[in-house]
């Protein structure tokens, strides 16, 4: 059951494109970033203040749980671990690289940490082995990645 947050959210946000939710065909997710509570809220803050522009995710992930690939264009209302509604993002670029060939440059656009391609590596990596364990696999460097670019676009 999705929060009455993220349905105002929404609502507001078709608002100001003249449209409602009934006469809409845009669509969205709405989703927490992370598997924790401290990282989860601390990463919808980082977006909701413009630092954070970018995620990062297993494609493994999308293939193993028949779930669609992000599109540009996509919606999505990013929440707190809570389901609260921070604001709502649209995809702009999508790449699939595999781990030991993502960038500086993407590193620094995903805002965490220091915003280096070493602290990305040792986070992404634990976080993508956690991830990975869960569907009986084991991490390594050729491993795809899901690099996702977005913009915010209401909050």
């Amino acid at each position: 059951m999705k929060k009455e947050s993220v349905e105002k959210m929404w609502t507001n946000y078709l608002e100001t494109l003249g449209e409602k939710p009934n006469n809409t065909n845009r669509t969205y997710e709405s989703w927490y970033f992370c598997d924790n509570k401290q990282d989860a809220d601390e990463l919808a803050e980082l977006v909701f203040n413009g630092t954070k522009k970018a995620t990062a995710s297993l494609y493994l992930y999308y293939s193993s749980e028949n779930e669609e690939l992000p599109k540009v264009g996509d919606l999505s209302i990013i929440t707190n671990w809570e389901g609260e509604a921070k604001c709502i993002i649209r995809t702009s670029n999508i790449d699939i690289v595999p781990f030991k060939n993502v960038t500086e440059e993407f590193a620094a656009t995903e805002g965490e940490g220091d915003k280096s391609l070493e602290y990305w590596k040792r986070c992404h990596k634990d976080y993508f082995s956690r991830e990975i364990k869960e569907l009986g696999k084991e991490f390594n460097e050729d491993i795809l990645v899901v690099c996702e670019k977005f913009e915010v676009v209401y909050k």
